[in-house]
């Protein structure tokens, strides 16, 4: 498998067509991107690398990144889709029931003593899709409580961090199921590229000055303090009203972390998003794009809500694993984020189903099951868990995107005294 890996840089055959760089050399752009950009990395900093064996040459090119730029010690943690499998065929029970505690308390305290953290996506979509849901339920929530306290210190935003992707034979062949497997990773590391802006001859400003945009409709809708969001489209499958946190902060196009250094935690990124209001949900709203969790796929989901939670969901399929993910605690089924996203967005215009949250939830609009940023909130880093709770922040042991937006979405802000505007229409910014 690792050999597999390295080959990847060799082929000919996956080579996209911008310049007349190599595929080494564009990977390299990519690699600067997570760590100028996406980190921001700080001299003297360590990084902390977790990454599935498939992308073990983007791996080896942000290592090298990040020492140029200064780091004190990159340490790289690899997952591989055999040993996840094997647990599943052959680990006692109890095995599902258990998280090893030592290795995320070990992650906490790396980042609580300055560490920043890079994650990289691309494992198969469907990895666990012919799993017993139950026990892939039990090993997720078992994970999820083992991991709170490193990815509280992620949620409040404490340490820069970011997560980018890369292409691997399981998830290219879910993206482009028609094509052979070296045609299909091609299509889909052009596609990487194309969406994490590294087509341009200079990367790193393209990045600024997308930042710069984004920041721009962040400033706008903090401007108009909402007190919520309509969501509804002209077929009748969604009509849901998300009301926003007391206090609420949209954000989007970066973020200055706890430590003071400026950061774009997600490569892609299209989205401004805030914390809406755990008890002030209603209405029922329907996915757009199928939702990929934990190696499980989940189709045309719809849910009702009700005073902030779901009172009814199904799907077509993984519907199971629906139920078992809200209901892994209280938080569960309650929204801990909802962000806007055009439809001429550039992922969207792609026309390519990802089936990866990561670059899904930048071709539409979104909502959040599970655990609120704290950092949306004014001053909310500086705030207690009950001092969060009584602005309507979420609290949860999961946080789970999915998407609602497209071309046919319509999305108002409403005013504290029921006055209404038009922000999207047709799927576009008005």
């Amino acid at each position: 498998m690792l050999g597999s890996a390295d080959s990847l840089l060799s082929s000919p055959s996956i080579h996209s067509d911008f310049g007349e760089l190599s595929f080494e050399q564009k990977l390299d752009r990519l690699a600067e991107v997570a760590v100028r950009i996406g980190l921001g990395l700080r001299r003297g900093q360590e990084l902390v690398i977790t990454a599935p064996t498939e992308s073990l040459p983007l791996v080896r090119l942000i290592t090298a990144q990040a020492y140029k730029a200064g780091a004190k010690l990159v340490t790289p943690f690899i997952t591989d889709e055999d040993f996840i499998l094997s647990r599943y065929r052959y680990a006692p029970d109890e095995s599902f029931d258990y998280a090893p505690a030592w290795f995320y308390d070990s992650l906490a305290a790396a980042y609580r003593s300055g560490s920043a953290r890079l994650a990289i996506t691309g494992s198969n979509p469907a990895l666990l899709a012919g799993q017993d849901p139950a026990k892939v339920s039990r090993a997720n929530v078992a994970t999820s409580r083992a991991y709170k306290p490193a990815l509280e210190l992620i949620t409040r935003h404490e340490i820069n961090w970011t997560i980018v992707s890369a292409a691997t034979p399981a998830w290219a062949a879910l993206v482009f199921p028609n094509d052979p497997e070296e045609l299909a990773m091609g299509k889909l590391w052009d596609a990487i590229f194309a969406a994490s802006r590294i087509t341009s001859n200079n990367p790193v400003a393209a990045w600024r000055e997308h930042g710069d945009n984004l920041k721009h409709r962040v400033d706008f809708l903090n401007s108009k303090r909402y007190h919520s969001l309509r969501f509804h489209t002209p077929d009748g499958l969604t009509d849901l009203t998300v009301g926003l946190a007391d206090k609420h902060l949209w954000a989007g196009g970066g973020t200055t972390a706890g430590n003071g250094i400026y950061c774009q935690p997600n490569i892609p990124t299209e989205e401004c998003f805030t914390t809406p209001h755990k008890e002030r949900v209603d209405g029922f709203v329907s996915a757009s794009k199928p939702l990929s969790h934990q190696g499980t796929l989940m189709e045309n989901i719809r849910c009702e809500f009700k005073n902030g939670k779901i009172v009814k969901a199904t799907a077509t399929a993984g519907e199971a694993a629906l139920q078992k993910l809200i209901s892994t605690d209280e938080g569960a089924s309650r929204l801990g984020e909802v962000a806007l996203v055009p439809h001429n967005s550039p992922i969207a215009q792609s026309g390519i189903l990802f089936w990866n949250t990561l670059f899904d939830e930048n071709a539409a609009s979104h909502i959040a099951l599970g655990q609120a940023y704290s950092t949306c909130l004014i001053d909310g880093e500086k705030m207690s868990a009950d001092e969060l709770a009584a602005l309507g922040a979420n609290d949860s042991l999961i946080h789970v995107d999915w998407m609602i937006g497209g071309p046919t979405m319509n999305v108002d802000g409403i005013h504290a005294d029921n006055k209404c505007e038009p922000l999207i229409r047709a799927g576009d910014w008005v």
